[in-house]
């Protein structure tokens, strides 16, 4: 190739860089990770936003995606440095619920910006006395120009506003997922991340047209999204969704007729659905999902709620009804048992008002699934606490071990009266007791036993005196704690993750047909 065609070539390579993000995306993907960019329709749709948002057609931002869809990579490193490029003047700052995430965006971005190709189209240098990652500044011709703070939603940005008061596009305020997963089930953190939502916009805009983009997975009625799309913030806002699930009916009211032929719509499901993305998010394992009891990509089982929010971006208020009494197998004759454990949780006082004790015996069957055997519910000051625990561990430890299993220990948290009875029966070194710590909040526990609940992998015994009780509890669970019981559910949801979740590896990975 002459020297004239190869300036020609890199002449034109600049004027796509600078005009079109999805081939800057594109260009310096393959640069950067040294393979392809795998390219869909959402990616092309989102690259054409950023160019509206870039030219000011777009003032404010919220798109919504489920989790793995690129949006990181496009909207907030490739868009840091991409903005860059256009104006070295451009001044971003990127807010994440994470601050190691919002600092591992921030460093990729500046990878890019001080790599070699991005150096020979636009050549301008990391200013030598902020080199973090959270903070950094460019200089052109020596001269200061623009720069990156990135933190998270929640800490402190002080002496940095995003743009300039100037016209064209001058930087943004970049925001993505602001909350975890986990926070959405806390009204507290909830109304925390939407006032520093707020506060940022309000404050950390250099201009009023600085426009801010919201990038996340839906995770409840009134995340930041929704806070956002609900107009709570100044400014024009556009709203795009994309649901990991589509039919013909959404795209042709949703997506821009552009974007139709682009869409891979081969792999529809019996009822005309298709996934957004066949090629990262085959349809059998998104309605998989749906369906409840799925396995993602990663391995993980995911509940209907998740699915809804995370990946159809259609969150549902929560309440009750999350736990349905159908999701519970009545059995009349249990299979062989290949092992049993007594989980129990013991109430802090003994009051009218306050939560009951409760021993409950599960076993795990050779069918997979686990079985509540026996429970007794009641409220008992620490004597009878530790009579009841002994006498119910002596008749789980009667039953024939042929047909049974083995009864293998007493799990109790480690709080309150648990405490006190795990350290008397050790000291009596009559019954091996597990002492429980746990570490995280009651719904995201239950959110996590939840897609095996859904999956029908826990049966009970269709006339227990128990069960009816049982069941009543776990469809009357809410997110917010304005049940009035729980104390049935916690060893369920204790006895489902030691004994369905831990080391069970093969049925995911045969559920994910790699098996």
């Amino acid at each position: 190739m002459s020297d004239e065609m190869e300036s020609m070539k890199l002449s034109l390579a600049k004027k796509h860089g600078e005009e079109e993000h999805l081939f800057f995306t594109r260009y310096f993907f393959k640069q950067r990770q040294g393979i392809k960019f795998i390219v869909n329709w959402h990616h092309v749709y989102m690259c054409d936003l950023i160019e509206k948002v870039i030219s000011g057609e777009i003032e404010n931002l919220v798109i919504n995606i489920s989790p793995g869809g690129t949006k990181t990579e496009i909207v907030v490193i490739n868009f840091i440095a991409h903005g860059l490029a256009i104006n070295p003047r451009a001044r971003f700052l990127h807010l994440s619920g994470s601050d190691t995430l919002a600092s591992l965006n921030s460093s990729t971005a500046r990878d890019i910006v001080t790599s070699d190709d991005f150096q020979m189209f636009w050549p301008m240098k990391i200013a030598p006395d902020i080199k973090s990652k959270k903070r950094w500044n460019v200089l052109v011709n020596g001269q200061p120009a623009g720069g990156v703070y990135a933190t998270s939603i929640s800490g402190q940005v002080t002496g940095f506003r995003a743009g300039h008061m100037a016209p064209g596009f001058q930087g943004a305020i970049l925001i993505d997922d602001p909350i975890k997963p986990e926070d959405a089930y806390s009204k507290t953190k909830l109304d925390r991340a939407n006032r520093q939502l707020l506060t940022t916009v309000r404050s950390r805009r250099a201009n009023p047209k600085t426009p801010i983009v919201i990038i996340m997975q839906r995770l409840a009625k009134n995340d930041p999204a929704g806070f956002a799309i609900d107009g709570n913030l100044d400014g024009k806002w556009t709203h795009i969704y994309i649901p990991a699930v589509i039919d013909e009916d959404f795209v042709k009211k949703n997506i821009p007729e552009k974007y139709w032929k682009l869409i891979d719509k081969k792999s529809k499901s019996v009822d005309g659905r298709f996934s957004y993305w066949p090629y990262k998010e085959p349809i059998d394992q998104l309605l998989s999902m749906e369906a409840g009891g799925g396995i993602d990509q990663s391995g993980a089982r995911v509940s209907r709620h998740v699915f809804n929010s995370q990946y159809q971006q259609q969150p549902i208020q929560l309440g009750g009804n999350l736990i349905k009494g159908e999701y519970f197998g009545r059995y009349k004759i249990l299979p062989k048992i290949k092992y049993r454990k007594i989980f129990a949780d013991t109430a802090q006082k003994t009051k009218e008002h306050n939560d009951y004790s409760v021993f409950a015996e599960y076993g795990l069957g050779v069918d997979g699934k686990l079985y509540l055997l026996d429970q007794i519910r009641g409220k008992w000051e620490a004597p009878e606490l530790q009579k009841r625990a002994i006498a119910f561990w002596a008749k789980a430890k009667s039953r024939d071990i042929e047909n049974f299993g083995q009864l293998r220990k007493m799990v109790v948290e480690d709080k309150s009266s648990g405490t006190g009875l795990v350290q008397t029966i050790r000291l009596m070194n009559s019954i091996p007791i597990e002492a429980l710590e746990r570490n995280r909040d009651k719904f995201s526990r239950v959110n996590d036993a939840l897609p095996y609940l859904e999956a029908r992998m826990v049966e009970v015994p269709e006339d227990a005196p128990f069960t009816n009780d049982f069941i009543s509890e776990n469809e009357a669970f809410t997110a917010d704690n304005t049940h009035e019981h729980d104390d049935q559910i916690d060893p369920m949801v204790d006895a489902v993750m030691d004994m369905l979740s831990t080391g069970n590896k093969l049925e995911i990975w045969k559920k994910m047909g790699k098996g």
